[in-house]
């Protein structure tokens, strides 16, 4: 096939790697949660596409990336997973130029390829902990950018396989937030993304001191999703949980981290159970002591055991 034209390929056989009954606890950052009927590695778009032909209308399809913002109950998954990381992992610097990154490719890996090419406003991706196919999906962001502004335009793909072209104002787009306008089932797999030339030096020391700031608060050292709820207009979650006293809390091998209170461990072997009924009660004694409802940004899949 030839790729150098993004978006475009010819029918081949399938050549991706299909696994059947698949621990969904390899493949999300909490480590934790039951198994997926089947998986597929994709060998690249083409192969995604052809592969997303072969799947029933009704059957269920989930794609994930790092899993940094997922957690798959206990009983599992129906249907099948699409596994992008490791997969659809090509980045390039475009003529126009733009980044065009894959789905599978880590947002950090963005960061670091802009400030390689001279290009300064990625620096914020390095402290995204996932890949751009989960930062596209929920408008990622932190240090006051988010993904939806830096994006000039996507490549989604449906369930027939079929690539298009997405502009920013086909989505309604908020806070952690991403729909179509229009109805229809579609899942990004690339993006083009536009970002300011300048001082690639100056790009990676931001970079830099983002990471340093992360490492010294966050867990980064114990399993976890990242932040777990949204930050309320005016406030910040972690604040809003540890002054309700949770900070510590455990339920199983889950724990309100002791580092960072919008953060949930795996301090080892927690159950996707724990790590739910730990979210549960942190939103609910937060509202009963603040009046707030904290809105959680993990996305919690499958079935109950």
């Amino acid at each position: 096939m030839n790729m150098s034209e993004p978006g475009q390929f010819s029918t081949n056989a399938l050549r991706g790697e299909l696994r059947l009954n698949e621990p969904m606890s390899a493949h999300v950052s909490w480590r934790a949660g039951g198994v997926a009927e089947r998986c597929y590695i994709p060998a690249d778009v083409e192969d995604l596409a052809q592969f997303l032909k072969t799947c029933g209308g009704d059957e269920p399809v989930c794609f994930v990336g790092l899993g940094s913002n997922l957690l798959v109950r206990d009983g599992g998954l129906r249907g099948t997973v699409i596994l992008l990381h490791g997969a659809l992992k090509r980045i390039e610097l475009t003529t126009e130029g733009l980044i065009y990154a894959e789905a599978g490719v880590g947002s950090p890996k963005v960061a670091s390829f802009a400030a390689q090419n001279n290009l300064e406003g990625a620096e914020f991706l390095a402290g995204i902990p996932g890949t751009v196919g989960g930062a596209l999906a929920m408008n990622a962001g932190c240090h006051g950018r988010e993904t939806w502004q830096c994006v000039a335009k996507a490549l989604t793909i449906d369930r027939r396989g079929e690539l298009r072209q997405r502009l920013p104002q086909d989505y309604a787009i908020g806070y952690r937030h991403v729909a179509l306008s229009e109805q229809g089932e579609e899942w990004f797999v690339a993006a083009w993304f536009q970002f300011t030339p300048g001082n690639g030096k100056s790009a990676r020391t931001r970079i830099k001191e983002m990471l340093s700031r992360r490492i010294s608060t966050q867990p980064l050292t114990q399993p976890n999703a990242g932040s777990v709820f949204r930050n309320p207009a005016g406030d910040y979650a972690a604040r809003l949980i540890e002054a309700s006293g949770l900070k510590g809390l455990t339920i199983g091998g889950a724990q309100v981290s002791e580092k960072h209170a919008n953060f949930i461990v795996n301090l080892g072997g927690a159950s996707a159970t724990d790590i739910e009924n730990l979210i549960e009660l942190v939103r609910t004694t937060v509202k009963q002591k603040s009046g707030v409802e904290l809105v959680s940004e993990v996305r919690i899949i499958g079935d109950g055991v």
